[in-house]
């Protein structure tokens, strides 16, 4: 069976999709960026749409479904979410193409298989119509993603113990928010557990739930206004060594940029 895959195409509030996958074929984490975008992120890549099982939707905000309605029906590709998810899809204004024939259902705490993937949706706490993480199981390995969420909870984290990569939230550094220009109600809404996960809360839970099963850890949808990518990383890097825990030695950390795509990792 050949290696696992992953590549960012986007990870932040004007975007966020990401690829898991090998080489011939492979799944959509959200797709938020242009449809062309996505399309040549695959191709340099040697892929399609054509390639692509499914895009798996983690809520209905519209920097993560802006090209589902282009993606399913257009290019034939199943869009799978939750029934709630999808409802908020059909009612969003930045989905011009509903779905139909590409709608595919899914439940929380259920798996379902798609190729070579096995997919687990989980509940995340966020603002949203309705929200979910999602583990894949591939040859053996777990990637997890927990991204748009206000606080871990006890059942995400379980998620997150057990995985061999992941793509984690470090949306915003607890001063640079309170200091910077957001509106009060804003800042709220950021800070609330219905909102995103801060530098802070990513770090101190990586440092107290440290598995040395886990390799990789993706730092994504870094603020743009409220972060900093060398902020994120020192400060998730100082909460695990902290702990004795060697960035470079022990685990891998990566912060995934805003718009530019990232390399594409081989496992």
């Amino acid at each position: 069976m050949d290696k696992l895959r992953f590549q960012s195409f986007g990870s932040g509030s004007s975007g966020n999709c990401y690829f898991i996958g090998n080489a011939s074929n492979g799944i959509l984490i959200d797709a938020g960026i242009g449809v062309r975008s996505i399309r040549k992120c695959l191709r340099n890549i040697g892929l399609d749409f054509e390639n692509i099982w499914g895009v798996f939707v983690t809520h209905d905000h519209a920097d993560h479904i802006k090209a589902v309605g282009s993606i399913g029906e257009k290019h034939r590709v199943p869009i799978y979410t939750t029934r709630h998810v999808h409802e908020g899809i059909q009612r969003s204004y930045c989905v011009t193409e509903k779905l139909y024939s590409s709608k595919k259902y899914i439940e929380k705490n259920q798996s379902v298989q798609v190729g070579e993937f096995m997919i687990t949706s989980f509940p995340v706490s966020h603002d949203a119509t309705d929200s979910v993480g999602y583990t894949i199981e591939y040859n053996g390995k777990k990637i997890t993603f927990a991204t748009d969420l206000g606080f871990i909870s006890e059942e995400v984290g379980e998620h997150l113990k057990v995985a061999d990569y992941m793509v984690l939230e470090a949306n915003y550094d607890a001063q640079m928010l309170e200091q910077g220009s957001y509106p009060i109600h804003l800042k709220n809404r950021i800070a609330a557990k219905t909102g995103h996960l801060s530098n802070d809360q990513a770090g101190i839970f990586l440092a107290e739930n440290y598995n040395e099963r886990v390799q990789h850890i993706f730092l994504c949808h870094l603020s743009r206004e409220n972060n900093l990518p060398n902020l994120a990383y020192t400060t998730i890097q100082n909460y695990l060594e902290s702990k004795q825990i060697i960035v470079g030695r022990d685990v891998n950390l990566i912060t995934l940029d805003r718009l530019t795509p990232s390399e594409l990792y081989i496992f």
